[in-house]
């Protein structure tokens, strides 16, 4: 559910809202009780990650895992070069 953006346009209370996007807009203020609600655009929140990074080798198969030797298993080994004489 999204987080909607509201301003009295009569005694200049602003809050947020969290509600279903299937829910008609709120009207009356909360705070004077007039209904003189708007509903604000706002940009979004976007993602935010927390904690110390995230990067791409922090997912990277680690040789020794269990399905490394099954991924090996399937590759082909190379033939050796024939000895010089």
């Amino acid at each position: 559910m999204p987080t909607y953006e509201y301003a009295c346009t009569k005694c200049g209370h602003a809050f947020e809202a969290f509600q279903p996007m299937k829910d008609a807009p709120l009207k009356q203020c909360p705070k004077c009780r007039k209904q003189a609600l708007k509903r604000l655009v706002g940009g979004g929140a976007g993602l935010i990650f927390k904690g110390s990074g995230f990067y791409i080798t922090d997912y990277k198969k680690k040789s020794g895992s269990p399905d490394s030797g099954a991924s090996a298993a399937a590759k082909p080994k190379p033939t050796p070069a024939p000895a010089a004489s």
